[in-house]
């Protein structure tokens, strides 16, 4: 009887006041790992990084600068669209605008943006004349497009000036000649003022030559030509 009562007070001394072993303690967060709170911490930092990279690296670029009072689009206008031709003659050999010129790429050769003026491969030496709103443009402006397009493209200056015409400069004993076929069937007229004041009209052909020799008549243009029977 004396060794039965011994083992039920062995038995007991392992429960509290209530017959019940005492409850397990879960660990508390101190006892977590150091370790891997600093790769968690880590890891969100350069989840936060991506994000920011991503968003950076993705926002909208800006465009060229507008230049002569005319910006770069990211479409092509069809308000006001019409042609007109530019031709360069340098001591006597007619010699092509820059295809492109006014139209931004990027690297890959995507078209980016459209200034008003430009000029499309297809179409050898003729001004792409579109703009949001009818408005006067001039030959001066179109060279001031094409000097800021060509020299942000690398292709160096392209400009219209006393001593410049296109990427050509002028050498002691040179002079400008300019003529202006406004279609109206008279051919072309000598221009005497300034080239750069040359108002762009519809199916217009503007020669621009350094002399010598003086082409007169200058080259014919043909805007029935298989290029440009469409414009």
């Amino acid at each position: 009887m004396a060794n039965r009562s011994r083992a039920k007070a062995a038995a007991g001394s392992g429960k509290g006041k209530s017959g019940r072993r005492p409850p397990v303690r879960a660990k508390s967060g101190s006892d977590l790992p150091l370790l891997a709170v600093v790769v968690a911490v880590i890891l969100g930092l350069l989840v936060i990084v991506m994000i920011g990279a991503i968003i950076y690296f993705n926002r909208p670029q800006p465009g060229p600068q507008t230049v002569a009072g005319i910006p770069c689009d990211h479409l092509e206008h069809s308000q006001v669209h019409y042609h007109a031709a530019v031709q360069i003659v340098y001591h006597g050999v007619l010699t092509n605008i820059r295809d492109n010129t006014g139209i931004q790429t990027d690297s890959a050769g995507n078209v980016t943006c459209y200034y008003w003026l430009h000029v499309h491969p297809a179409n050898k030496n003729v001004i792409h004349i579109e703009s949001p709103a009818n408005d006067t443009f001039t030959l001066g402006q179109f060279f001031d497009v094409s000097n800021a397009w060509s020299q942000a493209n690398g292709f160096g200056a392209q400009k219209l000036a006393a001593t410049h015409v296109a990427t050509f400069t002028l050498q002691p004993g040179d002079k400008i000649v300019a003529y202006v076929d406004l279609g109206d069937g008279k051919g072309p007229q000598p221009f005497t003022g300034d080239p750069r004041s040359i108002v762009l009209r519809s199916h217009e052909v503007i020669t621009i030559e350094i002399s010598p020799p003086d082409v007169n008549p200058p080259p014919a243009f043909d805007w029935k030509s298989a290029a440009n029977s469409g414009l």
